[in-house]
């Protein structure tokens, strides 16, 4: 969740719309689908990247994310993983965050949904009072979350791994269009591997424009809730025949 002209210190300004959603007032939108964050995670995120059936195989399984927001992707990701992983498999969830919010925030965020209460108090019992730099948590013996705080058009770049799946979640392309650049979207693709997968709710055209020439192959699938349309795809090994 990028702005131009801000230090990762500085606190999301947020409103708390029908009791616990909570809205961005500096970015006009708010932080999930008002319909539901949690069933949309599973239809954008995990269907749209091929999950859980991709991580059904050992070794560790590597997802990247834009926009951590309250943790719902990363809370929802990992009771899917819990149910379905098998024993021989891992799971590293790296998210890129401008603004991490509070504990505190998270928690009341994700209190909506009872399914992931297990996860969400793990979450919260480990993270820190002041968010900054790299916070590295290890959640269990197979689950690790890594969240990298500050810019993405600088981090994504800079960092040092590769992701098997994206969920590009920022807010929305109309209200961030910094998140949706061309700059990050080639790094997000130099940093997927071979044949590794991205989705997001997304769907306008300047985003599916850059998409593809970053170097995915760009799919329009319908999206949730109602919604048209959204965005998955590939980075292939090979030029498509």
């Amino acid at each position: 969740m990028t702005a131009p002209g801000q230090t990762e210190n500085e606190a999301t300004p947020l409103e708390w719309r029908e009791g616990d959603m909570p809205y961005s007032t500096q970015f006009g939108d708010h932080f999930y689908c008002q319909t539901d964050g949690r069933l949309e995670c599973g239809h954008v995120f995990l269907a749209g990247n091929g999950l859980p059936e991709r991580w059904q195989r050992p070794g560790e399984f590597r997802i990247g994310e834009l926009g951590f927001g309250t943790g719902l992707n990363f809370c929802e990701t990992w009771r899917q993983w819990e149910q379905t992983a098998p024993f021989d498999a891992s799971l590293h969830f790296t998210s890129f965050e401008l603004l991490p919010l509070a504990a505190n925030e998270i928690d009341r965020a994700l209190a909506h949904w009872p399914e992931v209460d297990a996860e969400r108090k793990a979450l919260t019992a480990l993270w820190p009072e002041r968010p900054e730099g790299i916070v590295s948590l290890n959640l269990n013996d197979r689950v690790r979350l890594t969240v990298v705080c500050g810019e993405a058009g600088t981090n994504v770049p800079l960092w040092d791994g590769i992701f098997d799946a994206w969920f590009l979640d920022g807010f929305a392309p109309s209200r961030n269009p910094t998140m949706w650049s061309l700059d990050l979207m080639t790094a997000v693709c130099e940093k997927t591997a071979m044949d590794g997968t991205f989705a997001t709710y997304a769907a306008a055209g300047f985003v599916r424009r850059n998409l593809q020439a970053a170097g995915f192959v760009v799919e329009r699938r319908p999206g949730f809730a109602g919604k048209r349309e959204m965005l998955c795809g590939i980075r292939l090994s090979k030029d498509p025949a």
